[in-house]
């Protein structure tokens, strides 16, 4: 009788528009990272990226990185949907226990996936804290505003929710219902759950390649106008336990 195959112990979540000459480097670091944790050693993990209707050649890029590399699995999708949407696909698509997300653009450095993981001990959500950020004047300043006023409403004590390198424990994501632009508030999300959260220092880089899909415009206004949904949320979140018998 044959064994199953051992769950994942973790899986990474990058969504991807227009990323062709970032996917290469990124998914060899990635595979040098996952290979060196201890856990590797027994158990399979897996890299998912989810293709969010790119135009620049991505497609097939990601697709002969799924041919070379037998855990890094793609999803297509037909069109653009946005962030929020890719994350929530991969997410339900992966199986790891624990769920590491980055984005691929290599502003983040992969190495630092290791430095998060051992906080995953003692809290659901590790997330990444740039703070030495390598952006441009305008994307700086509204991420600056944007998360003041997150915080301000929140009181989720996170410097840095706009930070793609995040770490969560599985229970995290399977309690979390996503909304278009969500994505902004993992830490208010969790923390509305009941689930604890921590945040650590991570390197930052200046985009090399590619050019980045944010601006005043869709970072700062429009998570100002989602900041009214988590509001609501918070207030109205169904809390309970059972008691003892």
């Amino acid at each position: 009788m044959m064994t199953p195959p051992s769950r994942p112990w973790a899986s990474v979540i990058i969504p991807i528009k227009d990323e062709r000459e970032n996917l290469s480097p990124l998914v060899t670091g990635l595979l040098k990272v996952m290979d060196s944790h201890e856990l590797s050693r027994s158990r399979p993990y897996e890299i998912l990226f989810v293709d969010d209707g790119s135009s620049d050649g991505s497609s097939d890029e990601l697709d002969r990185l799924a041919r070379e590399h037998s855990n890094v699995r793609v999803f297509h999708f037909d069109r653009n949907y946005g962030k929020t949407c890719a994350l929530e696909a991969g997410f339900h698509q992966s199986s790891g226990e624990i769920i590491i997300q980055i984005d691929g653009d290599l502003q983040q450095d992969s190495e630092d996936i290791l430095k998060l993981l051992p906080y995953t001990t003692s809290h659901d959500l590790v997330c990444g804290w740039r703070q030495q950020r390598q952006d441009g004047f305008v994307k700086m300043i509204s991420s600056r505003i944007a998360n003041r006023v997150r915080n301000f409403f929140t009181h989720d004590g996170v410097h840095d929710t706009g930070c793609p390198l995040k770490v969560f424990r599985r229970p995290v994501l399977e309690r979390i219902r996503l909304f278009e632009g969500m994505h902004r508030f993992f830490p208010a999300l969790a923390l509305m759950h009941g689930f604890s959260v921590t945040e650590v220092p991570v390197r930052h880089y200046p985009r090399i390649h590619g050019i980045s899909k944010y601006g005043m415009g869709n970072r700062l206004f429009k998570s100002l106008y989602d900041l009214i949904g988590v509001r609501w949320m918070q207030d109205r979140v169904l809390l309970y336990k059972f008691r003892d018998k």
